[in-house]
């Protein structure tokens, strides 16, 4: 009697080990599933975010160059103000404006009057988008060691080593001007009150840091791009009823395409179209993988000093370059 009940009492031991190795693998397993699970999660998130960023920067890199070819008149024809491609839906919307004409702060000058010719002086205006960055310190120093002004485009950036970098553009002597405070297509032109609200952001940003009541700004992709969602009209007008002056470009250095230029090339092309024009605004961009603008610039500068031409910052007496009028904008 007492052996039975000694194997029944091993038995029950026996029975309670298994049950509970039993659960202490579901445990584990739940355990496991759980963290493999926020893993996946985490690492899902930053490639999700990952992707936004290189999606907008292919947009940023698209739409400036569409926006290059429109100015060379290869894509498109501006007709009032209006590329003609547009969609029956954008024209119907157009029909419909009824804004009370305002006097733009200033109007581009046409291609053919600012042609070159023999004898005449070169200006150059150096500007950079997508500023601050790792390397806007670099671009200054650069700058700085030559005597050269250059007009910087810059976004919002509260971080704190950044906040430094807006007031030495300022202090240096450099034209401040904005390129929208969040640099995404798809939250600045996704309607009228989310360009305002992005401009009054970044200029309220830019007077609080700086002390520097910006005047100037450029479009993400250039007044005549054909990313946004509302008609560029819309926003052309807001600035003009601010008072503020928009500038794109005649001259591309191509470091915003997505195909990676040498510092050789990104001075060939600057320098090969700022002799067809008596007044260059001249595209370049700063940012994080902007490392070959950065030693173009040296060279840059001491090839266009070399032809002659003068290198300025933006400022009240600047010819306006612009795909879109700010005049035919009612």
């Amino acid at each position: 009697m007492q052996d039975k009940d000694s194997e029944v009492l091993n038995y029950q031991r026996k029975r309670r080990k298994r049950i509970t190795k039993i659960r202490y693998s579901i445990i584990l397993i739940v355990a496991g599933w759980i963290v493999l699970s926020m893993i996946l999660v985490v690492v899902l998130f930053v490639k999700m975010t990952s992707l936004e960023h290189k999606l907008d920067q292919l947009v940023t890199s698209s739409s400036e160059q569409n926006t290059d070819q429109i100015n060379a008149g290869a894509a498109a024809d501006l007709n009032g103000g209006v590329i003609a491609e547009e969609t029956e839906t954008t024209e119907e919307m157009q029909t419909e404006m009824t804004w009370d004409k305002v006097t733009p702060p200033a109007s581009g000058i046409s291609d053919e009057d600012n042609l070159a010719s023999e004898g005449d002086l070169h200006k150059v205006y150096l500007t950079f988008d997508n500023v601050p960055s790792e390397h806007t310190s670099e671009i200054l120093d650069v700058l700085q060691a030559y005597g050269v002004k250059a007009t910087f485009f810059v976004n919002g950036n509260q971080d704190e080593e950044m906040l430094s970098v807006y007031q030495r553009i300022v202090d240096e002597g450099h034209t401040l001007g904005m390129n929208s405070y969040s640099n995404q297509y798809s939250v600045i032109y996704q309607s009228e009150d989310a360009f305002e609200q992005d401009y009054m952001t970044l200029k309220n940003f830019l007077k609080q840091t700086t002390g520097v009541d910006s005047l100037y700004y450029r479009f993400p992709g250039g007044s005549s791009n054909l990313i946004s969602n509302v008609p560029m009209d819309y926003f052309i007008h807001y600035l003009n009823t601010q008072g503020i002056i928009y500038y794109d470009w005649n001259v591309s250095a191509g470091d915003g395409a997505s195909t990676a230029y040498t510092s050789e090339e990104i001075v060939e092309n600057v320098t090969d179209d700022v002799v067809k024009y008596k007044t260059s605004v001249v595209l370049l961009h700063d940012g994080t993988d902007k490392s070959a603008t950065v030693e173009a610039l040296g060279p840059l500068i001491e090839a266009l000093e070399g032809m002659g031409a003068q290198i300025l910052p933006i400022d009240e007496d600047t010819q306006v370059i612009q795909y879109v009028k700010a005049d035919t904008v009612e």
